[in-house]
């Protein structure tokens, strides 16, 4: 293992590409993450030097290997991360597994029974989050609470995968790094005044709303008792900028201690497009044996006027409450907390 100065290290092959007279560690433009996008990735939280959610990540190494055809010794893997996180005490490491170069020329890789021999990398880096508000799940597990705030649905789409692809967390991250960017020009610009906008809201090719631009996202929906009542069914307002601007002045909302626990979550099927995260399957996780457990099920336009309550999650932030959505039309759905 080498160490390099911006925090990443080479954990395998041990002999890959080292300028002896420097003793660094580079990468060339054959690497087939860089060529081809051919590898994955994982982004995991540390504290008190323990991995959080670290069987989550474990599957994740186990489930991505089977589906590229990489040979990872996930045991030994796991016990470097393990004496990194040690290392690090408080903070995240990035994990990065790419396919060796290859043989054959061009995308294809050499057929093996054990799967391709892999380069892998690890970045440590600190931690930039809030880590002391908590909640609980309905199975006892504590998960991290940020601090809330609001999202905006976004005109970038994710891309539909085949379903070998759908759902993982592959190198190929064009889709997100677009709607990532289009969520940062519209939090730059003059005229966005609410300066609690955290996150933005994605669709598929099919139109149906899938996730965030780093997250995966749950919500609730308004019973049809709630529609029957006129007074709870003007879900969707329209604001002008000062009353934007007076809401944002609000401190953020205090939000009921039993947030998580009450009511029916749904969240988006994974079938053809996004990433299945790790938070995304403990909180499906934390719910499956109760009497409302987490349902798949695809949010469409003419659902968000009705979403009583939203929230992002991934598994370095955990959970990200959402106070208002700005829909493509400008109008804003607010939700309880």
């Amino acid at each position: 293992m080498t160490a390099q100065p911006d925090g990443w290290s080479r954990l395998q092959p041990p002999d890959y590409a080292e300028d002896k007279a420097t003793d660094k560690v580079s990468v060339t433009l054959d690497n087939r993450g860089l060529t081809y996008a051919d590898g994955f990735f994982t982004t995991m939280g540390v504290i008190d030097g323990l991995i959080l959610w670290q069987d989550c990540h474990h599957q994740r190494l186990i489930s991505h290997a089977q589906a590229l055809q990489f040979a990872i010794d996930d045991q030994a893997l796991l016990a470097m991360l393990q004496v990194h996180a040690q290392q690090l005490q408080q903070g995240m490491l990035k994990l990065i597994i790419t396919r060796a170069v290859q043989d054959v020329r061009g995308y294809g890789f050499t057929p093996s029974v054990s799967g391709s021999v892999c380069e892998i990398w690890l970045k440590s880096s600190a931690m930039t989050i809030n880590t002391t508000e908590q909640a609980h799940l309905p199975d006892g597990r504590v998960v991290l609470m940020q601090p809330a705030s609001s999202a905006v649905c976004l005109t970038s789409q994710m891309a539909c995968l085949p379903p070998i692809l759908a759902g993982l967390k592959s190198l190929n991250r064009l889709d997100s790094v677009l709607a990532s960017g289009e969520l940062q020009r519209i939090k730059s610009t003059e005229l966005n005044l609410d300066k609690r906008l955290g996150e933005g809201l994605v669709r598929d090719m099919m139109g149906s709303w899938v996730e965030g631009t780093m997250s995966n996202v749950f919500y609730q929906l308004a019973s049809d008792d709630q529609l029957a009542d006129d007074s709870k069914a003007s879900l969707r307002q329209s604001f002008s900028s000062s009353e934007i601007t007076t809401q944002n002045n609000i401190k953020n909302p205090h939000l009921n201690e039993d947030y998580l626990l009450n009511g029916q979550w749904l969240t988006p099927p994974l079938t053809q497009s996004g990433v299945a995260g790790v938070m995304r399957q403990v909180v499906i996780d934390g719910f499956a044996t109760t009497d409302n457990p987490v349902q798949m099920r695809v949010l469409t336009d003419d659902d968000l006027p009705h979403i009583t309550r939203l929230f992002f999650c991934n598994a370095v932030r955990g959970v990200m409450p959402v106070t208002a959505l700005t829909l493509l039309s400008g109008d804003r759905v607010c939700f309880s907390a």
